[in-house]
């Protein structure tokens, strides 16, 4: 088995996070807010930070976001302009974040964190960054995939592990459990440790697509998770395009997708990550599903964050 082949390269893996999470975190005069997750693959962490976001400005503050910006092709670094910018260049879920609220780019969250701080925010969400100890955390949230949960629980490469989660659960405020828990997760968790679960549904952009034949794509994490969506929503699907994450489309890939389209009663769908990195003219031709957490236990949320703008 490949993954027990792949085992001692995981000690080392163990060793280096435990390493990397002995370095000082900086304690910043706003709140900081931590969304992500502890496997490779895709969790649902930015709809799920997207959805803080706007839970923040709901309630009268002025919340920006840090990232790191994966899948783009420039090195910019810094404030990122949702209308200037690009997602091909700076990333899809840099563009996503930047649409809802200011949003700083790059590997230094410190010094974006910093200059977030100047330019107004008085709190601040990170998308991903559970592993990067240079800020202190007021409210850490993992994010899971409940059907795939942890995969093996092996750390990488023998896994799709980051870190171990004993290493993880001490610096932990709650978990985020989205779909169903069929792994079992919960169970192996802390009874003290706040546990939300919830779904990922999609928004009202999936009523366009009734009485249609359905061409859908995506170049995320786990595309099944999206064609399942909408499959569970009673939909057409005529056929299903995967694309590795953070995917760049060719005008190659493009032509062909538009071929397919051609059919009668027969229309492009994908997701709001591949939606951005669509030539503006192309976009005309697709159809984006958003997707928004739906709690099961709402009010834990709403008691984290009040706990989270106390600090």
């Amino acid at each position: 088995m490949l993954s027990n082949l792949l085992l001692p390269f995981s000690k080392v893996t163990g060793f280096v996070a435990r390493q990397r999470q002995t370095q000082p975190s900086l304690r910043l005069p706003v709140p900081v807010l931590c969304c992500g997750n502890i496997t490779v693959g895709g969790t649902g962490k930015t709809p799920m930070s997207l959805h803080l976001l706007q839970k923040l400005i709901q309630r009268g503050r002025t919340p920006h976001a840090l990232t790191r910006g994966h899948g783009g092709r420039s090195k910019k670094t810094g404030l990122i302009s949702p209308t200037l910018d690009r997602a091909v260049d700076v990333g899809d879920e840099t563009i996503l974040l930047a649409r809802l609220a200011p949003t700083w780019r790059g590997p230094d969250r410190r010094a974006n964190a910093l200059r977030a701080i100047e330019a107004g925010a008085d709190c601040l969400v990170m998308d991903d960054g559970l592993q990067d100890p240079s800020l202190h955390k007021d409210l850490s949230l993992l994010v899971i995939d409940g059907p795939a949960g942890l995969g093996n629980q092996r750390l990488l490469p023998a896994g799709p592990l980051r870190e171990s989660l004993p290493d993880l659960l001490p610096r932990l405020h709650a978990t985020v459990i989205l779909g169903d828990d069929r792994q079992h997760i919960a169970g192996q968790l802390p009874p003290s440790l706040p546990v939300l679960k919830g779904t990922l549904s999609p928004g009202a952009a999936i009523q366009k697509l009734r009485g249609y034949q359905l061409i859908a794509f995506a170049g995320i994490g786990r595309p099944q998770k999206f064609f399942s969506t909408l499959q569970d929503a009673g939909l057409t699907l005529l056929r299903t395009l995967t694309f590795p994450d953070h995917h760049i489309y060719s005008a190659r890939e493009l032509k062909k997708l538009a071929q397919l389209a051609h059919m009668p009663e027969t229309v492009l769908v994908t997701t709001e990550k591949d939606f951005v990195k669509l030539p503006p003219l192309f976009q005309n031709f697709v159809i984006s599903l958003d997707v928004e957490p739906r709690w099961s236990n709402p009010r834990l949320m709403d008691e984290l964050l009040d706990h989270f703008l106390a600090e």
